[in-house]
């Protein structure tokens, strides 16, 4: 009977727990399409890089999806990993670019999003019912509102939607249908035209072809032959008839463009949303000819695109959005003026291409500009200039130095809080970081050492990432960031260091330093820091018992959250553990001990302790001292993970 007692309870808890599970996780599902309905973009961000301590300003994530950054240790029951940033400000990425903690924002009309506390929140404007016969929205409100005249008064007769109502793929047909109009018309008076432009055209080509000739013999390349006109063919201009000219005038403007206003506008592969369209591996070779004032996202990733003439945007004037990673684009592909007509975008995106150079003339309203995986081999002074607002610049992936990027040419950027700079050739800081700079990438450089003037004017610096690069703990200079007050992140992962350098930020909370030699923890290393060091990474390094001593944690037993001491060369639990008092998550697996001492654990008064995870496994902990409630001090024996370990 109790058997039988004991099967029917287990059935009734575990019936329990599966309803409840699947009634959390439907309130959950429910609970994120309420949050993220209406949203329109990682970014960033994300991204790159193995230690990346902040989710990025890596690729932009779709219209539609909802991006939010949450520190996994501020959930109970979770674990951290590397990549975990204190989280203090309570920052948020949405669409590349980090977000204040407070910050509102509308990324589509009519949605507003919300930064609290980590966490993005958005909602979609409700509006109120109407008890009239006829409604009509006006321009610039999300709402409709009552009206005495009928709806097709409201609009134009020629016209019965509007260009904020259409659908994008009718705008789009309506801007090519307007302008097969336009040239209708334009035809009377061709004559005319036809003489002007004929006398235009003659210096402007000439003027630029001798412009975008090549260095080593004034001839131009394949690419500007492709996108450019060709010195030949301003020779034969001279010799063209009136009828050629004529010919020539219809078909002027496709030189970089697909297709025409006869023909469909956009392949099959392309998508069409009511402000975005996307071609993702779509075989273009060149520019879309694409007229739709009301487009404000356009994405042509992953296709052949090689050259970007004057007008490629002229029909798209309020671009905010334009992607155009992994194509062919050179820097001699790229017109002068390619830009001009985007004085509305926010953010450009040109990774995976092939320049050589900053594109010149780029939009002032430029919030994000991502030249990822390219071959830059200059910043000169003047190549990021009139970007003063600019909030992230990311160019990872290419021939940058210290040789070849001028002390100035950050100096514009006024605004720039994200700077990544990762994959270079850089073997110091840069120079002349911009006194905004928040966040600093230089992972997988050459940098040997960091010098007292390193960051000098960088006060608001919260985040420093180095890790893959040559520096020792003798190369940091003392004074080189010590008095920093806002610094909160240091990630010097993969390096030569040898032991835990001194004179860390004071207000330092997060440390990285996987992978280098450690053998040692100096006494009274983080004793300086307020409010306390609260996350500490030092797996796969070198340390062993002696290399940590009773005074290595001073200053950190009451901020501490976090220990990592996996794969090193530990006999024993370190001592100062127990006097920890914030500590939730300690990592010692993979190293060599072989007894457990309670006290090291849980102190000699065995005073409740706050962990929450307690890793152990892969040692050489004999079976006689596995047991769970070998810490009595722990509350959740759940937590501790004692198995497998090694056998020798």
């Amino acid at each position: 009977m109790r058997l039988a007692g004991g099967i029917c309870c287990f059935l009734l808890l575990s019936l329990h727990a599966d309803s409840a599970h699947t009634v959390a996780a439907g309130s959950g599902r429910r609970g994120a399409e309420r949050v993220g309905r209406g949203v329109g973009r990682k970014s960033p961000p994300l991204g790159r890089g193995a230690q990346r301590p902040r989710e990025s300003p890596t690729p932009a994530p779709p219209l539609g999806a909802l991006h939010v950054v949450v520190p996994l240790a501020s959930y109970q029951g979770e674990e951290s990993s590397y990549s975990v940033l204190p989280g203090k400000k309570g920052q948020c990425s949405f669409s590349g670019i980090m977000m204040y903690d407070s910050a509102v924002w509308s990324p589509e009309p009519c949605v507003t999003c919300l930064c609290s506390s980590g966490r993005v929140v958005c909602d979609e404007a409700t509006c109120p019912p109407r008890q009239c016969p006829h409604t009509f929205t006006p321009e610039g409100e999300c709402c409709p509102v009552c009206s005495d005249m009928a709806p097709s008064e409201h609009t134009d007769p020629q016209q019965k939607a509007s260009p904020r109502t259409a659908t994008g793929r009718d705008r789009l047909l309506h801007g090519l249908e307007h302008k097969s109009e336009e040239e209708d018309s334009g035809e009377k008076d061709g004559e005319k035209r036809q003489r002007k432009k004929s006398t235009e055209r003659r210096q402007p080509q000439r003027a630029h072809s001798e412009g975008r000739t090549s260095e080593k013999d004034g001839k131009p390349s394949h690419e500007e032959e492709d996108c450019w006109t060709s010195r030949e063919e301003v020779e034969k201009e001279a010799h063209r008839s009136p009828n050629q000219e004529s010919e020539e005038e219809e078909e002027e403007g496709e030189g970089c463009f697909s297709g025409g206003a006869q023909l469909p506008p956009l392949p099959s592969a392309c998508s069409i949303s009511d402000r975005k369209i996307s071609c993702i591996n779509a075989k273009l070779t060149k520019i879309p000819n694409i007229a739709d004032p009301e487009l404000r996202s356009l994405e042509l990733i992953g296709n052949a695109i090689s050259c970007l003439p004057d007008k490629a945007f002229q029909g798209t004037p309020n671009l905010e959005r334009l992607d155009l990673r992994k194509n062919a684009i050179s820097s001699s592909g790229i017109g002068p003026k390619a830009f001009k007509a985007l004085k509305k975008l926010t953010h450009l995106y040109l990774d995976g291409n092939s320049l050589v150079e900053v594109p010149p003339a780029l939009p002032p309203r430029l919030l994000e500009l991502k030249i990822n995986e390219n071959s830059l081999q200059a910043l000169e002074e003047e190549s990021l200039a009139e970007l003063q607002q600019l909030l992230v610049l990311e160019l990872e992936g290419n021939q940058l130095s210290e040789s070849n990027v001028s002390p100035l040419a950050f100096a514009p950027l006024r605004s720039l809080t994200h700077l990544r700079l990762g994959q270079n050739r850089f073997r110091i800081i840069p120079q002349g970081l911009p006194a905004s700079i928040e966040e600093l990438y230089l992972e997988n450089n050459q940098i040997e050492e960091i010098k007292e003037t390193s960051f000098n004017h960088t006060t608001n610096i919260n985040v420093i990432v180095l890790h893959h690069n040559k520096i020792e703990e003798d190369r940091i200079d003392p004074l080189a960031w010590i008095y920093h007050e806002n610094l909160e992140s240091i990630d010097l992962s993969y390096n030569k260091l040898y032991h835990v350098p001194s004179y860390l930020p004071k207000s330092l909370l997060h440390l990285v330093l996987v992978g280098n030699r450690i053998e040692r923890i100096p006494g009274y290393v983080f004793g300086h820091m307020k409010p306390g060091l609260e996350y500490l990474y030092l797996s796969f390094n070198q340390l062993n018992d002696g290399g940590i001593h009773p005074v290595s944690f001073y200053g950190a037993y009451h901020s501490l959250r976090e220990i990592f001491l996996d794969y090193n060369e530990l006999k024993s639990i370190p001592c100062g553990i127990s006097r920890m008092t914030s500590l939730r998550l300690l990592r010692l697996n993979n190293n060599k001990i072989r007894r457990l001492r309670q006290e090291r654990i849980c102190g000699s008064e065995n005073r409740d302790s706050r962990l929450e995870h307690l890793h152990l496994e892969n040692n050489y902990i004999s079976s006689r001292a596995l047991s769970r409630y070998v810490f009595p001090c722990i509350r959740s024996h759940a937590s501790i993970v004692l198995g497998p370990q090694k056998v020798k």
